[in-house]
């Protein structure tokens, strides 16, 4: 066997042992508390020295399979790029459409516009030869590159951590509060109102005696606290009022889980609960019931598909905000390295 050939098996099993280092790592850290970003980091830095792997095993190939290979890695990216960027964009015109021209609802759309520039100025520079085009496109691919692996860890183990069942035995049921519409339940928080009935009737039917807190609070535009509505819906459907604890004072999640939390503490200190949102919400909750130390699994309940991507997108654009230090000096490092890279 050739020294070249020796040294690209080696660096193949570099990354596969590495893929395995990180995964060890990924399912330590789960174990440990499953509510930490830095899981999601691990098992995206696991599949990423898989792939990188994998890849490593095309110098098998014949020449032409290779070539193969190398047109499909090269341009069945970009070609997802490109679909996916129309996907937002139509899907941008729906949320306008449907919920009103808002911040928030234009994450879709602006996110499909910049797939558009992170395909266009490569192909620009390209094309152009320009340096500063090409130092440009360079420090985008690498910034973009590390935010495109950042949610994508993410999107990943939200979908793992959402996929978890809450252990049997919880004490109480959280139900997160969100916008009132002319005073009444929208239909985004009447399926978090019906997924925690759900949850509360299995505990009460297993033997237990759970109680359900509706939190939140009263905002400017609305005629009653958010808690209170929520409560009337329940009732409303034959829930026993007996069981529903009303938290009134709340305005962000973090107002939620810590009044929740106080609540939970007059009754019984120790006592677990099950928090339940809508499911693009869940990973974020659950970072936040563990900032606040709340002793909780996050439950979700389903949303409209035209409402998800742009509410997922939000939820990770809110995370970043959540980590600014570390991701201010990655982007930072990343866009020095890229400048000194192209000149």
């Amino acid at each position: 066997m050739s020294r070249s050939r020796s040294g690209k098996i080696t660096g193949v099993w570099i990354f596969y042992l590495a893929a395995g280092v990180f995964a060890v790592g990924f399912g330590a850290a789960v174990l440990r508390d499953r509510r930490r970003f830095r899981n999601a980091v691990l098992l995206g830095l696991s599949i990423v020295c898989l792939a990188l792997g994998l890849l490593g095993e095309s110098s098998r190939l014949g020449p032409e399979a290779f070539d193969r290979f190398v047109f499909a890695v090269v341009v069945l990216p970009a070609l997802a790029v490109l679909v996916l960027a129309g996907f937002l964009l139509v899907n941008g015109m729906t949320m306008i459409r449907r919920e009103g021209l808002r911040l928030a609802n234009l994450l879709s759309l602006l996110a499909g516009v910049a797939c558009l520039v992170v395909v266009g100025l490569p192909l620009l520079a390209y094309y152009t030869q320009h340096r500063l085009a090409m130092t440009a496109a360079l420090v985008l691919m690498l910034v973009t590159g590390y935010v495109a692996f950042l949610f994508c860890s993410y999107l990943v183990y939200a979908v793992v951590y959402g996929r978890l069942g809450a252990r049997p035995g919880a004490g109480f049921v959280v139900v997160l509060g969100s916008g009132l519409v002319r005073g009444k339940v929208p239909p985004l928080l009447a399926a978090r109102l019906d997924r925690a009935a759900a949850v509360w009737r299995e505990e009460d039917d297993a033997g237990g005696s759970p109680v359900l807190i509706t939190s939140g609070g009263q905002g400017p535009d609305e005629p009653v606290a958010e808690s209170h509505a929520m409560a009337d819906y329940l009732i409303a459907r034959g829930f026993p009022e007996d069981r529903i604890l009303r938290e009134d004072q709340s305005r962000t999640t973090q107002d939620n889980l810590t009044f929740s939390k106080a609540l939970m503490a007059e009754r019984d200190p120790a006592a677990r609960c099950v928090i339940v949102t809508n499911n693009f919400h869940v990973f974020r909750a659950a970072l936040t019931a563990r900032r606040v130390r709340l002793n909780g699994q996050v439950l979700g309940s389903p949303t409209a598909r035209y409402y998800w991507p742009s509410a997922t997108l939000r939820e990770f654009a809110a995370i970043l905000a959540g980590h600014p230090l570390v991701n201010l000096v990655m982007c930072a490092s990343l866009v020095a390295f890229g400048i000194a890279a192209g000149t």
